[in-house]
């Protein structure tokens, strides 16, 4: 055990604040890893906040995190001292279930050893993420970061990034197929990226007409404000899949009506429940799939960085002090942030 340094939530109504805490020495199969730059995830306001009602504290959240192998356990071999490496949202899973045997750790039938706020699997201890200087975490869960990436930019891949990538490549967008992104934040704007990079003409549905350009920017062909209904109606069986990045509640009627027959509507925003609800007939008439995407496994996630640098893609980012992190999650609930947060560690021990 050695004491590490972080940012952490002692209860849902107190803000983040510095912590020490213990951290394991690297087991056999470990990599101890000094964080250099962690991402802010939506969904770390979620669990510091309890909103979903499986909050552990104190919580220490961050889960897309960049550093540097500062150590190695003894049967180590895909990583060594110096790598660039990173961590996303996962850090153990059964590996005996049908799911992980298909490197898909992210649907493992026991429940996967999430980054943070989730028992370890072998002492039981509560996981704590990357708002910290250094994390222990099993080699098969660690990838290896491109040297052609910028490491900062590279964080919120291990999140956003894999969490769009990962339905587009499941349901074999390619060149020539119409896409449509709906909303634009952290997960959207990296969806338009890897849509166009795929080769699809791309949509970005959007509530604001303001935001027009500027989805032009991230590489959108076409824009439609989805509170014009003649712009909605125009777009009625156009488009082969949507992948919909939206986090609060929506009606997603009117987008089944933009999908051609055999289209495919993907939710990797919204875990609540649906409302106001499907009409089944929109499936029904046209074989049209309405489904859902978490994450993607580790292989995939090492796939997504190799693309984003193949690609050239990289996330839109604002860099941050660790001691701002309260402010961040103000700005980001008021939405406020183009497009990802990363946090830059040295800020940590300022």
């Amino acid at each position: 055990m050695y004491t590490a340094i972080g940012y952490a939530a002692q209860s849902p109504t107190t803000p983040l604040a510095p912590m020490s805490f213990e951290r394991r020495s690297p087991r056999a199969d470990d990599v101890a890893i000094e964080i250099l730059y962690c991402g802010v995830c939506h969904s770390d306001i979620h669990q510091a906040r309890n909103e979903w009602g499986i909050a552990v504290y104190p919580l220490m959240p961050g889960h897309e995190i960049v550093g540097k192998v500062t150590a190695v356990g003894a049967s180590v071999t895909a990583h060594k001292v110096g790598d660039l490496v990173g961590v996303g949202c996962m850090v153990d899973s059964c590996r005996h279930c049908d799911a992980c045997h298909a490197d898909l750790e992210q649907y493992c039938l026991e429940g996967p050893t999430m980054t943070y706020a989730t028992p370890d699997r072998v002492d039981g201890s509560n996981t704590m993420g990357g708002y910290s200087d250094s994390i222990v975490v099993s080699e098969h869960f660690v990838v290896k970061i491109p040297a052609k990436l910028d490491l900062a930019s590279a964080a919120p891949i291990l999140c956003a990034g894999i969490t769009t990538y990962s339905p587009l490549k499941h349901y074999g967008v390619k060149a020539g197929d119409k896409v449509g992104v709906l909303g634009m934040g952290g997960l959207g704007h990296m969806g338009i990226k890897f849509a166009k990079a795929m080769g699809a003409e791309v949509t970005l549905f959007t509530r604001s007409a303001s935001k027009a350009e500027e989805g032009r920017r991230q590489g959108a062909d076409h824009v439609i404000v989805s509170t014009d209904d003649a712009q909605m109606q125009a777009a009625a069986g156009q488009f082969d899949f949507l992948l919909d990045t939206i986090p609060v509640q929506h009606d997603l009627n009117p987008y089944l009506d933009t999908l051609r027959f055999d289209g495919v509507h993907i939710l990797v925003g919204l875990i609540e429940p649906v409302d106001p609800p499907v009409n089944a007939a929109k499936l029904v008439l046209g074989r049209k799939v309405l489904a859902g995407s978490l994450i993607g496994g580790i292989a995939e996630t090492q796939e997504v960085l190799d693309f984003c640098a193949e690609h050239n893609i990289t996330c839109d980012i604002e860099m941050l002090d660790i001691r701002q992190i309260n402010e961040a999650y103000a700005r980001m609930i008021a939405g406020d942030v183009k497009y990802r947060f990363v946090i830059d560690m040295a800020t940590l021990k300022a």
